[in-house]
């Protein structure tokens, strides 16, 4: 586990202890408990996902969607330096609390590296570890452990991951660990960083809380839910949870369900429909280990809208629904936010993209002087 120093940055806590150990009913209550402050944070994105598509699960999917769980929304503006956001100024925002220009991995408007907020978790003894359904080293997963000027640096992403503070990530991108294009053999660097490589399967013999774990299990984005996907992401998201459960320590956790996104580019209903479901269900799990753990702060939102998807009455019935889409790219349109756990009171509202920053260092009682 990551214990790096900090060097640039000073980090105070505000009256909470970050060792303060899991609690069941009937047992003493925690310190985190006590103070209303969050011990872990697991923030699950939904790349392109507005407030239809999360509207999709309450029509399409066959049981309760977990978003009914939140007792706190709120809403986001998610404009970068210019109106309509990528990716990566989206995530960037998320995870270093600063507005930045479409393409920027972890850096600000001026390209000067920002520290991330699991950069931060890290130094004050906090585990962190990043899943995606896309290569692990795109957009949204890389700003939170690296930093570049450009998203399309696949490769230089993929080398800083080797020094990054993560722990434990799941996803694609094996093209860019292997060397084909850069001659680096950056999956037997991170062998000598002590992590586990997996690249065929999300499949340990025995979770040790003493190793580091990485599994990149696709060429580049991992498969479509439409082409048998199967249960990667919640599962890849509960034994993350399993992982960190083995240690004492706090952790902070990313998870991307990356192709809803990507079904709204595509203009693609089943395809985006069958990835938000995909997400509710990675959701369903951080909720279940929060309601057990009572120390759990859940946040879920999502960078920015694509596709323009609306939830239309199919040729003027109004009691059949057919997506449509007004776009194949991004819109600006407010996002939504949901949140459970210590702090989530802090998340409603309407509020810049950067306040998810702000909130979730408030929540955890992190200060910050970047």
């Amino acid at each position: 586990m990551s214990n790096r120093i900090l060097s640039s940055l000073l980090v105070v806590i505000l009256g909470v202890t970050f060792s303060c150990t899991e609690t069941s009913p009937g047992s003493e209550t925690s310190e985190s408990q006590k103070s209303g402050k969050a011990k872990n944070i697991i923030l699950l994105i939904g790349d392109g996902m507005g407030l239809s598509q999360v509207s999709s699960a309450f029509y399409f999917k066959e049981s309760t969607p977990h978003f009914k769980r939140f007792p706190t929304v709120g809403l986001i503006r998610t404009s970068s330096t210019i109106k309509i956001t990528d990716s990566a100024a989206g995530a960037t925002a998320f995870s270093t609390g600063k507005k930045s220009y479409n393409g920027a991995i972890g850096v600000d408007a001026d390209t000067v590296s920002q520290t991330t907020i699991l950069e931060i978790a890290s130094d004050l003894g906090w585990n962190s570890g990043v899943i995606a359904t896309s290569s692990i080293t795109h957009a949204t997963p890389a700003s939170f452990f690296a930093h570049v000027k450009s998203r399309g640096m696949a490769e230089a992403i993929a080398a800083q991951l080797v020094t990054s503070d993560v722990d434990f990530f799941a996803g694609g991108g094996l093209q860019y660990f292997n060397g084909s294009q850069d001659g680096i053999n950056t999956i037997e660097e991170l062998s000598k960083a002590d992590f586990d490589i997996n690249t065929t399967s999300l499949a340990v013999e025995s979770l040790q809380g003493t190793r580091k774990y990485g599994f990149l299990l696709a060429e580049d984005g991992m498969p479509r839910m439409l082409d048998d996907r199967g249960d990667f992401l919640p599962n890849a998201t509960q034994m993350a949870l399993d992982y960190f459960s083995l240690s004492d320590s706090p952790f902070f956790i990313m998870v991307e369900g990356s192709q809803i996104d990507w079904g709204g580019h595509a203009n693609n209903e089943d395809y985006l429909v069958s990835e938000l479901i995909d997400f509710d269900n990675a959701i369903g799990k951080a909720l279940d280990f929060a309601e057990k753990d009572g120390n759990t702060l859940v946040v879920v939102t999502a960078d920015h809208e694509t596709g323009g998807y609306t939830l239309s009455a199919n040729d003027g019935n109004y009691d059949d629904i057919k997506g449509t889409f007004s776009t194949g790219g991004h819109s600006t349109t407010l996002i939504p936010v949901f949140a459970y756990g210590p702090g989530s009171e802090l998340f409603g509202g309407i509020y810049e993209n950067t306040g998810i920053f702000d909130k979730m260092m408030e929540a955890a009682g992190i200060r910050s002087a970047q």
